[in-house]
């Protein structure tokens, strides 16, 4: 199997039959002017994947999305384009936050789109409802997370801004019990005081994304990291299983205790 290959591609057909995903990190400005905030989402704990854990929003492609973005965004390849709208309706059905629209949308719009989305169950019906128009560009691939196994989530993870961040969110309630916002740093001091669980992949990311002040800093490390697949594996580190990330993907931390990692 080859390991690491373009994010731009679907797995090799060598590989393991993994499930498209895509995962949204957004942005938005501290009221306090400290670092920027994150909107995370905790999972309800009778979901198959990442169960009772925070996470970013975000799931699996579906072949809606596939057919929306071929019509929307002939030019980009595939997979990548099928990512950004699955990420962009699974915002909109989690947390009730419409992004990347070249027009303005108000917070009753967004609730209306919502129930809209939840009754039709893909987002081109949405998009022609209320004439809105994807500005697909506002989503800036992040990263790419694929578990090398059969039905692991193949992940990719892209980054966006809300700038002020007036904006309302609501929990759909159903995949998912709270949202909340925090930066990195205090999301990671929640999971070290056991308020939030975290899986393994979300731990890395909010390691990396709490070295930035703002959103630019992020791009400007994205530009200096190239995305490829990163695949974590099993090392055994002085006699123990250590869970473990390639080197120079931008992670301040590549590892942890098999045993103390949850993979979700």
């Amino acid at each position: 199997m080859t390991l690491y290959t373009p994010s731009n591609d679907p797995m090799p057909a060598d590989g393991p039959k993994v499930v498209p995903a895509a995962t949204l990190v957004i942005f938005r400005n501290a009221a306090d002017g400290g670092p920027p905030e994150l909107l995370m989402v905790q999972r309800a704990r009778e979901m198959r994947f990442a169960g009772g854990a925070a996470v970013f929003p975000g799931g699996r492609v579906d072949p809606a999305d596939r057919a929306l973005a071929a019509a929307l965004m002939p030019g980009e390849p595939i997979e990548m384009a099928a990512a950004r709208i699955a990420a962009i309706r699974e915002t909109l059905e989690e947390t009730g936050l419409m992004v990347a629209t070249e027009q303005p949308v108000s917070a009753a719009e967004a609730a209306k789109a919502r129930l809209l989305l939840l009754e039709c169950g893909t987002l081109a019906p949405v998009l022609e409802q209320f004439g809105w128009t994807l500005a697909s560009q506002n989503l800036v691939l992040y990263a790419h997370w694929c578990p090398p196994w059969d039905k692991g989530f193949d992940t990719r993870f892209f980054v966006t801004n809300l700038g002020t961040g007036a904006v309302d969110v609501t929990v759909d309630a159903t995949e998912n019990t709270r949202l909340f916002w925090a930066s990195a740093a205090q999301a990671l001091d929640m999971a070290l005081r056991g308020e939030i669980a975290v899986i393994y992949p979300t731990r890395r990311n909010l390691e990396r994304l709490a070295r930035f002040a703002s959103h630019e800093d992020a791009l400007a490390d994205i530009a200096r990291h190239p995305v490829e697949r990163i695949h974590p594996v099993i090392e055994t580190i002085e006699g123990e299983e250590w869970l473990m990330i390639p080197d120079g993907h931008g992670y301040p931390v590549r590892g942890q205790l098999r045993a103390e990692a949850d993979r979700g």
